[in-house]
């Protein structure tokens, strides 16, 4: 007998969400900022890039069709009206050529407030970018189904990556799994697994977030192998307060069934030193040890 394939999951690794919307009402204008923010700096760069350029080519596509109005530009010549064009918009003041006549000083004039307009608003957008916090969170790449004071427990790692202060952090895991209801075999429903610890008050070298599959669990009595093939999704989250600048950070991280070790504990990565200090190695962070018989 043939297995059913599992549900699709619903977000990826980092949490993004892989469900196509169709059908939505669209507002591009107020969504526009929005979009930019989300972009990679990158991509921001790129685009802040081909904007530039394209309204430097365009007006100069507009100086070559009003004639010989611009005084030292080559006559025809599309490379001097461009850089010429360049020199309008970022207001860096004239050197051999210059506008002549009514309709390239309108031009001029029209592309130094597009200039001025375009720097004001890529200015601001670059600093709210830059102003955004966030916090380097290290989740490790498997969890663990192991033992927690003698109790069968599911387990996941993360760590400050970036080593900063991050206060009062709370720490929640979610279950996303179908459930036949009322006729509906594919019902997505949501579980809150409880913690044992699910906030520190400083997060700054690791935190293990472990939920005990007691009587009181979505998941008593279900293998692992029963998660993989009905296709469990796991969500972790974290926000605290970044201690430097006072904002609120998040992360977050999204499993898989198929990506939980049975049988097997994270492998150690807080040592401490004969002078009583402590060292937290990365290098091992994401390896799983598996139980000694």
């Amino acid at each position: 007998m043939s297995r059913r394939p599992a549900p699709p999951s619903l977000l990826d690794s980092d949490g993004s969400p892989t469900v196509r919307r169709i059908g939505a009402p669209k507002d591009n204008i107020r969504d526009l900022y929005h979009r930019l923010l989300a972009l990679h700096w990158g991509q921001m760069a790129l685009l802040l890039c081909v904007l530039y350029c394209g309204l430097s080519l365009l007006f100069a596509v507009l100086y070559m069709a009003g004639g010989d109005c611009i005084n030292g530009a080559r006559s025809g010549n599309l490379l001097d009206y461009f850089f010429f064009s360049v020199q309008t918009l970022a207001t860096i003041g004239y050197g051999v050529m210059h506008p002549v006549g009514d309709y390239a000083n309108m031009l001029v004039s029209l592309e130094a407030f597009c200039g001025l307009l375009a720097f004001s608003l890529m200015t601001g957008m670059l600093f709210a970018k830059f102003s955004i916090p966030n916090a380097r969170v290290l989740f490790s790449e498997k969890a663990v189904l192991g033992l927690r004071d003698g109790k069968p427990a599911l387990m996941f790692r993360m760590a400050n990556a970036r080593g900063n202060h991050i206060l009062q952090a709370q720490i929640s895991l979610t279950l996303n799994r179908c459930e036949p209801i009322e006729g509906d075999p594919g019902y997505r429903r949501f579980h809150r697994l409880p913690l044992v610890v699910s906030e520190t008050p400083l997060f700054v070298l690791t935190f293990m977030a472990t939920h005990i599959l007691d009587e009181n669990s979505p998941l008593y009595g279900i293998d692992l192998e029963t998660m993989v093939e009905e296709g469990y999704n796991f969500t972790i989250t974290l926000i605290g307060l970044d201690g430097l600048v006072s904002q609120t950070v998040h992360a977050r991280r999204n499993y898989n069934a198929d990506q939980i070790v049975a049988n097997h504990r994270f492998a150690d990565t807080l040592t401490r030193l004969p002078d009583g200090s402590f060292v937290l190695d990365y290098t091992n962070f994401h390896e799983v040890v598996a139980y000694k018989d």
